[in-house]
């Protein structure tokens, strides 16, 4: 399946979510702040990253632009996912190059769904 990089500061949510991820066959790699996820999806260049927003160093918006801007990972679809579920938020997660947006806590048919929007077939 997909290599998927899990960029999220709680230990608890990346368990969350790379448990749903490892049942559908994906693999996991995970960062624990936006900046440490800007550097793995640049090494790795991983399928698809899913990104939390509230993190230390640099926050998911900062981090999603990052990677969607930069030339050598701006392939790679970023979803957010975080408990801010304003619509303003989801507007500017899709003004930095966001491809999809869910809220957390994410159920795991929304984020499979969503996942499988932005994989290749």
């Amino acid at each position: 399946m997909a290599r998927i990089l899990i960029v999220d500061d709680s230990p608890t949510q990346t368990l969350s979510l790379a448990k749903i991820l490892k049942k559908h066959g994906h693999e996991i790699l995970t960062a624990k702040d936006g900046m440490e996820g800007v550097e793995v999806a640049k090494a790795e260049l991983p399928d698809l990253v899913l990104m939390d927003v509230v993190m230390p160093k640099i926050n998911g918006f900062q981090a999603t632009r990052q990677i969607t801007k930069n030339p050598s990972t701006s392939h790679i679809p970023v979803i957010i996912v975080t408990t801010k579920d304003q619509e303003t938020d989801k507007i500017w997660g899709a003004r930095q190059g966001a491809k999809g947006y869910v809220v957390k806590p994410a159920e795991e048919a929304t984020l499979i769904e969503t996942i499988g929007q932005f994989l290749p077939k």
